[in-house]
């Protein structure tokens, strides 16, 4: 599988269009579709790993393990307040709803002194 069809697959599994991971990149105008036929360059392809939540060596073939990967100075938490990044549970983007209601119950906890 190259660059493209991995792209396409994880494109598929968060119920995204390719337009929409290229848009979220701030990529040119249909960027990812010229990789079916070239290499993308390193600073494009770290943006779509980016907003995929994968590594550049994922999309390039190098590994199998779409997990994201974390700098040693890095640590594994994500910050829910970005109304731009996706979400998933099992393989299924988490709705917004859902996130709203994450969000109140955390800065609930938060306001009780709960914080973890």
């Amino acid at each position: 599988m190259n660059t493209f069809e991995r792209v396409k697959q994880l494109c598929a599994q968060r119920h995204l269009t390719l337009a929409q991971v290229n848009d979220r990149a701030g990529m040119g105008k249909n960027s990812i579709y010229s990789w079916k036929t070239s290499k993308p360059g390193m600073e494009n392809l770290q943006k779509v790993a980016k907003v995929l939540h994968t590594s550049a060596d994922y999309l390039l073939g190098n590994t199998n393990d779409s997990s994201p990967v974390h700098k040693d100075n890095e640590h594994p938490y994500v910050d829910i307040t970005d109304d731009e990044t996706i979400y998933s549970y099992r393989g299924k983007p988490v709705p917004k709803e859902y996130l709203d209601v994450i969000r109140n119950l955390m800065d609930s906890d938060i306001r009780k002194g709960k914080d973890r």
